[in-house]
């Protein structure tokens, strides 16, 4: 499959959401310039054009085999893996006292958004390793950081997250591994882990496994788990006692090995504390919340990706006459309907990229000292309105192609499957919802969301305002108006139920509004710099339109899910579990 990373575009954003000249004058994130940034993005585009994208279809149909508790990955990964960490990408956005280039965290999402547009299975490996080095740098002993944390960055030796066990899935308390100390500082594990993505494989020299566990008096819940370090290979070079036991047969990614492993068969495997006892879960969710950031960015890129293939395909293929025209067929990009879907297609993956790269900006921001009720509150909408917009886009641009999109040989239908998984993994985006109503609405007495709705407020002003593009303004006040009322009306909200019935409409509702509220930022300055001369006018001639079509085409709905955010859950259970199927 062809891939080409939308650097332009990519650049805007950073520019004009991220606000990445506002990073670059944080010492943390000095390195940031305009030039340094094009440049790592002009090279990554490459990578990711050049040596991802072209094993994206060899990966999905050669999926990675399990033999003899090894796993081998599809032809040309391995040596794929060897670019990667030889152009030193693995430490892009590592702060440079752990041996990273310091990057800012959205500079390096804007790069893992072109791998993973390009490659998604493949990405994966990358994105686990991130998360890994930010556990391990904010939580992990100096001694563990010395003799891990550099073959991690530099991409030597990959990380995994196992927490997943057949008895406890979004329920994390239930897990049963142990760990036993042996009184030199390390523990021995037993215990089996499922979906492990890249849990085994050999492109790297070790895996770094951080395994959730129990020390043997530990209180039940997820007040009793402690993370472990478990390597494959033991600091003397000898096998630890773990190994892949089973690959899942999945509807896509099929080139990233998602393992079932087992640690301690022969009650030899050997990890090592991460953090303090019982603190677990808090330094797991150093590397959760990262991936579930990353994961909305797999949305945004997967939409990317499609939307392109799409593309590609409606300016070539010849079908039909237009209607009302003659009777000369047409390229199928020239009817009304194939541009209606590319349209929704561009609008809905500029919004999404806009609110991920806010996102990891204000990640960045919380890291250089400020508050993180920001990045806290958009994370939940990041993770699950850009995955469930990941999978739509995936599906309209399969129906670009028609029948031809439903035959696998166009390429079309992988897009929609590997989709499919970003909406479950990394806490489903039912969790996602339930985490945004019951927990970040409510931070510092709903300080956040009042913030950032003030802030879409004064966008609508200036919307108001402007020659050109005070049509916009309607659309977004009324979104804004439907974003108010029900944030206020679950922060009032005693039942449960009401609560937990209104949270996924309420997701997606501030998912539409503040996507279309970007959008609008970004139309605004295009308009400016329509105006003085500055920049390519038919670049900035588009952004306004996409703005524009997301107002009046896709923002209505955010106003249309207020009724069903405050409507209750009466209905819900209206039907008995046993008359739901008649």
């Amino acid at each position: 499959m062809t891939y080409a990373a939308p650097l332009a575009e990519q650049r805007f954003v950073l520019e004009t959401i991220a606000d990445l000249s506002g990073l670059a004058a944080l010492p943390q994130y000095e390195n940031a310039t305009p030039d340094i940034v094009a440049a790592v993005l002009e090279e990554a585009g490459k990578l990711a054009s050049n040596v991802f994208a072209p094993l994206n279809r060899v990966g999905d149909k050669e999926p990675a085999r399990l033999a003899d508790g090894g796993v081998t990955l599809p032809p040309g990964f391995a040596e794929a893996y060897r670019l990667y960490i030889d152009g030193g990408w693995a430490g892009l956005g590592v702060p440079e006292a752990h041996g990273g280039q310091g990057m800012p965290f959205v500079v390096a999402a804007a790069v893992q958004e072109q791998l993973t547009s390009a490659n998604m299975a493949f990405a994966l490996c990358m994105m686990l390793s991130q998360g890994a080095i930010e556990a391990l740098a904010a939580h992990a002993s100096p001694e563990l950081q010395e003799r891990y944390l550099s073959k991690l960055v530099s991409g030597e030796w990959t990380g995994t997250m196992n927490l997943t066990e057949p008895q406890a899935g979004s329920d994390v308390g239930a897990l049963k591994s142990r760990a036993e100390p042996v009184g030199d500082g390390s523990y021995r594990i037993k215990g089996t882990k499922i979906y492990i993505t890249w849990g085994e494989h050999d492109a790297a020299a070790n895996i770094v496994h951080l395994v959730l566990a129990r020390l043997p008096d530990a209180p039940p819940g997820t007040k009793g788990i402690s993370l472990f370090l478990v390597p494959k290979f033991l600091p003397d070079g000898s096998r630890n006692d773990l190994k892949c036991v089973g690959l899942e047969h999945k509807l896509g990614i099929n080139a990233s090995p998602t393992c079932t492993m087992s640690f301690g068969d022969h009650d030899q495997c050997i990890g090592w504390l991460v953090g303090d006892e019982g603190a677990g879960m808090r330094a797991m969710f150093t590397m959760m919340n990262n991936a579930r950031v990353q994961v909305g960015l797999q949305g945004v890129a997967i939409a990317e990706a499609a939307t392109q293939h799409a593309l590609d395909y409606a300016r070539s293929r010849v079908q039909s006459a237009k209607f009302g025209g003659s009777r000369e067929p047409v390229r199928i990009i020239e009817h009304a309907d194939v541009r209606r879907a590319l349209m929704t297609c561009r609008a809905l993956t500029e919004a999404t990229r806009a609110l991920v790269y806010l996102n990891a900006a204000a990640v960045d921001r919380a890291h250089a000292g400020e508050s993180s009720g920001l990045a806290d509150l958009l994370t939940p909408i990041s993770k699950a309105w850009a995955t469930d917009t990941g999978v739509e886009v995936a599906s309209l641009a399969l129906q670009v192609f028609g029948g031809m999109g439903f035959v696998e040989e166009t390429g079309a239908a992988q897009f929609l499957r590997d989709a499919r998984i970003a909406p479950i993994y990394e806490g489903t985006n039912g969790i996602q919802a339930l985490d945004l109503v019951g927990r970040k609405l409510g931070m510092d007495g709903g300080a956040h969301w009042k913030a950032l709705l003030r802030d879409v407020r004064a966008t609508v002003k200036a919307l108001a305002g402007h020659a050109e593009l005070k049509t916009l303004a309607p659309w977004l006040d009324d979104a804004l108006s439907a974003a108010e009322t029900t944030s206020v009306w679950l922060a009032g909200a005693n039942d449960a139920d009401d609560i937990a019935a209104g949270a996924t409409p309420y997701l997606r509702l501030m998912g539409l509004t503040l996507g279309g509220w970007l959008l609008a930022r970004q139309a605004l300055v295009a308009a400016d710099r329509l105006a003085a001369g500055e920049g390519d006018p038919r670049f900035l001639a588009a952004k306004i339109a996409t703005a524009r079509f997301f107002a009046e085409q896709l923002l209505p709905h955010a106003s249309a899910l207020a009724g069903p955010v405050m409507r209750g859950a009466s209905l819900l259970y209206a039907i008995g579990e046993d008359d739901l199927a008649a």
